[in-house]
């Protein structure tokens, strides 16, 4: 069925919460949707510009939420041909690992120290596979990122993420992408409980610059250590479980490895 032809409920009015992040709220929206029988499984949503008009918001929160979808089986996107209802029955979500991850039911420790694996590796590859392009690109994504006003808390974790995401993509790894994507609606949460200062949202764009220099010489050692010290600062402020060894810089990249950052090679 074509998309602007898809019966759908009259009411697109998100719910007036505002210490809601805006994805979470249009995720609600599509599950009212879903489980009212508006749409049913094999049907094709709306284009991202259609929904993004009728619920009157940015496409980037939209994707956010049709990922947070996505990765609970709910939906799943066609290349080519758009998004499309997976399945309906959303009792049987939480069954499955990324339902699990979706419903938050892992420790911010756990997460994050997942993360870290995922992301370093990625940076890593990165910086072997990635065209210029990609990396031009993620400078692009930093200077955004360096541009958010602190006091914008969506700006601030949308811009960071969308860094992030570029980074895993460009390690050209369709595997780890997907697992890096079954972290992100845990991550946002993440970052939002740990709002930074102007310091830190400084040093951190500062970190970015760092990743991305080591990326244009194709350094993978270097690549992977700067992103480990950049990761290392959200973990260490948020992860508080004294029951267990937190990790470090060494956790993740050998002793020996540890490059000078704006060395020349």
């Amino acid at each position: 069925m074509p998309a602007d032809d898809t019966p759908l409920g009259e009411s697109w009015a998100l719910s007036p919460d505002s210490r809601r992040p805006l994805p979470e709220l249009i995720e609600q929206k599509l599950r009212e949707q879903i489980i009212g029988g508006a749409l049913k499984a094999g049907d094709r949503l709306p284009t991202e510009p259609e929904l993004a008009r009728k619920l009157d918001v940015a496409r980037s929160s939209l994707r956010t939420a049709l990922q947070r979808l996505q990765l609970q089986g709910i939906v799943e996107v066609r290349r080519g041909l758009g998004w499309y209802v997976r399945r309906t029955d959303l009792a049987a979500v939480e069954e499955h690992l990324e339902g699990r991850l979706a419903a938050r039911q892992f420790s911010q420790t756990d997460l994050l120290e997942v993360r870290i694996a995922l992301e370093t590796t990625a940076a890593s590859l990165a910086a072997v596979r990635a065209e210029s392009g990609e990396v031009d690109e993620l400078a692009k994504l930093n200077l955004r990122y360096q541009r958010a006003s602190v006091d914008d808390v969506q700006e601030v974790i949308e811009s960071d993420e969308e860094f992030h995401s570029a980074l895993v993509r460009a390690s050209h790894n369709e595997l780890l992408e997907h697992m890096y994507q079954a972290l992100v609606p845990g991550l946002q949460d993440c970052k939002r409980h740990a709002h930074p200062s102007r310091e830190v949202h400084s040093r951190s764009a500062g970190e970015h610059e760092q990743v991305v220099w080591f990326l244009r010489r194709q350094d993978e050692v270097g690549a992977k250590s700067a992103m480990t010290r950049h990761l290392l600062g959200l973990y260490n402020d948020i992860t508080d479980d004294d029951a267990i060894p937190k990790a470090t810089h060494n956790t993740y990249v050998a002793v020996t490895d540890n490059p000078i950052w704006g060395r020349q090679r």
